[in-house]
């Protein structure tokens, strides 16, 4: 009888790209049976993350090759491409995907995507590779870390991606919490007023695409941006808000009466959502996907994406490298433009311009 095994995968770059390393943890029957880990030399996350997934299917391959197998990680875009759900268009990420799948065989394995927090033993061990604590292995050089400087000078044509927060609704003024929940609302007159001053902004930058959240306040600013550029508006949920649950529609001293130990526990922790929520580490996850995603599918294009406070918070954080917390430091002014530039071939992210609105003055 074919055996059944868990595979909880993870991969880390620091400087991403950067020195990179993997972790991998087999479980069956809830009982650990191996644990992998080691250092690659320099990749980006994605890549790094690839590798924990293919070391952990070769090992279950070697253990049973008729095995089922559940695989579960924090890297949306490893587990939406994987499942098929998410066409791979960059050669590299194709690559790593196909040697995914020749390591078990693909009906035997199901995909699923969990929260950062319960991968903690599969990320610790990527650390520990990048720790260089994998079983006495060779102390590496110094590695680079400042790969801007020789890219600005290259040739190849990076990914350019324009984040557009949305314009003001009835509830921005009153900094109301306002996310992907039972409140859907649309732009305010002035709302309207900012969506097509940023419009005529985005017409000049001519982009090559056009995508938005499907909350209503966002759809109303990208048609704006749609007529002024001519461009099909693409709907992606990726780019939905935070969803606050039962705290939408509230203002913070309203939570604090009603919910205060949630909302204490909620300012404590990145990983703690309201109830029917989601927590600043699951939006962090769906936004570096996201933006990997981005870049696989239109590489070398100017892209917009009209999307919300907290995504384009998460979206600058990851793009500089800084630790979640730093989401606390950032804030974006509505129908503002934050935009980057990253390169196709290994992810290299640039900031360029963040929470401009000098448009709307």
């Amino acid at each position: 009888m074919a055996r059944a095994f868990t595979l909880t995968a993870d991969g880390g770059s620091r400087g991403n790209p950067g020195p990179a390393g993997y972790g991998a943890v087999v479980s069956e029957g809830g009982k650990i049976v191996a644990e992998l880990y080691d250092y690659i030399g320099v990749a980006t996350n994605n890549v790094a993350e690839y590798q924990g997934l293919i070391a952990g299917l070769i090992h279950i391959h070697s253990l049973d090759p008729d095995a089922t197998v559940e695989v579960q990680m924090d890297s949306k875009l490893v587990v939406e491409q994987m499942s098929g759900r998410w066409q791979i268009k960059h050669s590299n990420m194709r690559e790593l995907a196909a040697q995914a799948r020749a390591a078990h065989t693909p009906s035997l394995v199901k995909y699923s995507w969990i929260p950062r927090d319960l991968n903690s033993h599969a990320d610790r061990l990527a650390n520990k590779a990048l720790d260089n604590e994998s079983g006495g292995s060779d102390t590496h050089a110094p590695v680079q870390i400042n790969y801007l400087t020789d890219r600005l000078r290259s040739d190849e044509v990076p990914t350019t991606i324009y984040l557009i927060r949305h314009g003001d609704t009835p509830m921005t003024p009153e900094r109301r919490f306002s996310g992907a929940g039972k409140n859907d609302p649309g732009l305010s007159d002035a709302g309207l007023a900012q969506a097509a001053a940023v419009a005529e902004v985005i017409e000049e930058i001519k982009p090559d695409v056009l995508i938005a959240s499907p909350l209503k306040r966002a759809q109303q600013t990208a048609q704006a941006i749609a007529q002024s550029t001519h461009l099909q508006v693409i709907d992606d949920e990726i780019w939905t808000e935070l969803s606050f649950g039962h705290w939408d529609g509230l203002t913070n001293q309203e939570v604090r009466e009603k919910f205060g130990e949630e909302y204490e526990a909620w300012l404590s922790s990145t990983a703690v959502a309201p109830k029917d929520g989601e927590s600043h580490n699951s939006i962090a996850a769906r936004v570096e996907a996201g933006l990997s995603h981005l870049v696989d599918t239109y590489p070398g294009k100017k892209v917009v994406v009209v999307t919300h406070n907290m995504v384009i918070r998460h979206a600058i954080r990851i793009t500089v490298g800084a630790p979640i917390e730093g989401v606390f430091h950032i804030d974006i002014t509505p129908a503002s433009i934050t935009s980057m530039t990253i390169w196709p071939s290994d992810g290299l992210r640039c900031l360029r311009m963040v929470s401009n609105d000098a448009h709307l003055s």
